[in-house]
């Protein structure tokens, strides 16, 4: 890499070269296209010159080593471009170039939007809007956590930018002052179907930028000494993000394809070898390559495995403590153990509880604000290359707003932990805006995810203890109300393990509750057993996996009669769970009672009853299976 002089620029040999990688990440970009039979080749056009200047003469990092915790970031949040990306990795040496043409190709992770299945992708992305959240979190930690010098960068596309979820992420980097961020706005003036918004109209986009407080270039983004010049000066500026305003064209260099429409997500086809020819006569060198500068320093190794409690839940059976709380405290005592746990919230943290965790710990916590798309997307970033163990929390209800960066995370293989409070109609007067009533089946959607639903204080200690030492998503299902402790601080608990809480050789019908309706289950068991009917009653603790063996089993001795009761829609939920194990069993019987309609304000023991999932509406349906 050639050094750049005080005020950036650099020698036109090296200029020359850039502008000659560019040419050839253009040529492999439609090559790949060309042999995949679909893509976004013109999509890769428009960013040439700024993938040649990032990768061939700003970014530090090690080709060898992509995850290196020292390198700077890359994230490519318009992932459509996906094939310039792998391009400029195959120019960089990591792998042959000719594995370009096995882009999209079932035997080949060079996928058409870059995910982490590669070596050196952190996140997915392709889900438009979503790059500059992770790349924020990413920043964040290597400001604060890390306090290294690794640099990170975002390339998004104009069309993307609509999406809120970038301005979000534009604030919440502005706010924290995140001088290690830069974002490129590719402004190549056309979407998908027409021409994205403001076109190239670069100085309403600056004074949007300067707006959100970054510091903002307007930049001709084919102009390899301008690129040069103005990441050398991002490179210095001190207490703000900067953003490069690149005016571009979409197939810049393409004869006849040059920032014409209708050329979105094709490959060129017959009119690839007259690309290639002229985009060739352009080269002055083919074969002369630039190599990337290792990172200034290294960064400390850090250890996230076997994260435990600091010590043992200490509650008193039969003592009223809401699960919400028990979050708080469950994680404070593992970020006393690990210096890497973190916790970001979304402006909820008193309600949450994630508040003891800032108390304890403020260097640590990050405010999102109400912004739940960034809350998550920052989160994700965070915990790449496995620099933290993030908790998320926020009321359940609202993390709907950030599923598709939920959906994202998983297929970004993150691990981070989502907690989401104030759930069912069982917080009761704020009314049903606020009530989660979906969450367990959103959740439960997401491949790969662990489902927490704990009952009591104590689970839900060992469920944030089992969250932060476990792949994947993690969501833990908390409660506004006060439930009584049922188990002892050193009752041992695993993914996919039930309890069977009640339990006699009488029992002549199987209910599971989760959560408030457990504790409503088991009044119900005292008000059947001055009936003379006792019924077994189990906690699933995990939703998902859930324990099949455990069910099928008490099933088969409680007469194949099986009632689950749920603070939750019927879709989805508890009910639809425990439908999926008993499926192909014969035998059993299966009744659900779940909050069937849009709920109301009330207290929350007239909504129980009005929804048919209190006690008194556990006994009557256990009643009438009996007698059925």
């Amino acid at each position: 890499m050639a050094p750049c002089s005080s005020n950036g620029t650099v020698d036109a040999d090296t200029v020359s070269l850039l502008q000659d990688i560019a040419n050839r990440l253009r040529i492999d970009s439609i090559k790949a296209t060309n042999a995949s039979n679909s893509g976004h080749p013109t999509s890769c056009c428009s960013i040439a010159e700024v993938m040649s200047v990032l990768f061939f003469h700003t970014m530090r990092y090690k080709v060898k080593e992509p995850r290196d915790p020292a390198n700077d970031r890359f994230i490519l949040s318009k992932g459509h471009a996906a094939p310039i990306l792998y391009a400029a990795w195959a120019e960089a040496g990591l792998f042959p170039v000719e594995d370009l043409l096995k882009l999209r190709k079932v035997d080949s992770d060079l996928e058409g939007h870059p995910t982490p299945r590669l070596n050196f992708i952190d996140v997915a992305t392709g889900s438009l809007g979503q790059g500059l959240s992770c790349a924020a979190g990413m920043a964040y930690t290597g400001k604060y956590f890390d306090k290294a010098d690794y640099r990170v960068y975002c390339v998004i596309g104009d069309g993307e930018s609509a999406e809120g979820c970038i301005w979000e992420a534009l604030n919440f980097a502005s706010f924290y002052k995140l001088d290690n961020l830069v974002a490129i706005f590719d402004i190549n003036r056309l979407g998908q179907s027409e021409p994205a918004p403001l076109q190239h109209d670069m100085e309403t986009y600056k004074k949007r930028l300067e707006a959100f407080g970054w510091n903002t270039y307007v930049v001709d983004g084919h102009d390899v000494d301008a690129l040069c010049k103005a990441l050398h000066e991002a490179s210095v500026m001190k207490g703000r993000p900067t953003c490069l305003l690149t005016k571009t064209y979409k197939g810049r260099g393409i004869p006849g394809i040059e920032d014409q429409e209708n050329w979105h997500g094709k490959p060129l086809g017959t009119k690839a070898e007259d690309a290639i020819t002229s985009l060739t006569t352009a080269i002055s060198n083919m074969e002369a390559s630039l190599k990337p500068a290792s990172p200034a320093a290294d960064v400390s190794p850090v250890d996230i495995t076997n994260i435990r409690l600091s010590e043992p839940p200490s509650y008193e059976k039969g003592q009223m403590v809401a699960t919400r709380l028990a979050y708080g405290t469950a994680l404070v005592k593992i970020g006393k153990n690990n210096s890497r746990v973190i916790a970001l919230d979304g402006d909820t943290k008193n309600s949450t509880f994630s508040q003891k965790f800032k108390d304890a710990f403020p260097e640590r916590f990050i405010e999102c604000y109400i912004a739940e798309q960034n809350l998550a997307g920052v989160a994700i970033g965070t915990a790449t290359r496995d620099r933290s163990v993030a908790f998320v929390s926020t009321f359940a209800a609202f993390l709907s707003r950030a599923f598709d960066q939920i959906r994202m995370g998983a297929i970004s293989q993150t691990n981070v932990n989502f907690v989401g409070s104030h759930a069912g109609i069982s917080i009761g007067e704020d009314g049903a805006s606020q009530m989660a009533l979906e969450d367990l089946a959103m959740f439960r959607t997401i491949p790969g995810a662990t489902v927490f639903y704990p009952s009591d204080a104590v689970s839900c200690e060992r469920a944030v203890e089992l969250a932060a030492n476990t792949k994947g998503v993690c969501f833990i299902r908390t409660s506004r109300p006060n439930t009584a402790i049922l188990y002892s601080g050193d009752e041992e608990f695993r993914i996919s393990k039930a309890k069977i809480v009640r339990e006699a050789t009488t029992d002549q019908v199987t209910v599971i509750g989760a959560g408030i309706t457990l504790h409503e289950a088991l009044k119900a068991a005292d008000m059947l057993a001055e009936a003379g009917i006792t019924i077994r009653v189990i906690d699933p603790f995990t939703i998902k996996p859930i324990d099949a063996n455990t069910i099928v089993h008490s099933a088969q001795q409680t007469g194949g009669r099986i009632l689950t009761v749920e603070d939750h829609y019927p879709e989805g939920g508890l009910g639809e769970a425990v439908a999926s194990v008993i499926a192909e069993e014969k035998g059993l019987v299966l009744r659900r009672l779940a909050v069937s309609g849009i709920p109301r304000s009330a207290k929350p023991a007239e909504l129980l009853d009005m929804f048919g999932i209190s006690a008194s509406c556990i006994a009557k349906a256990v009643k009438q299976m009996v007698a059925a």
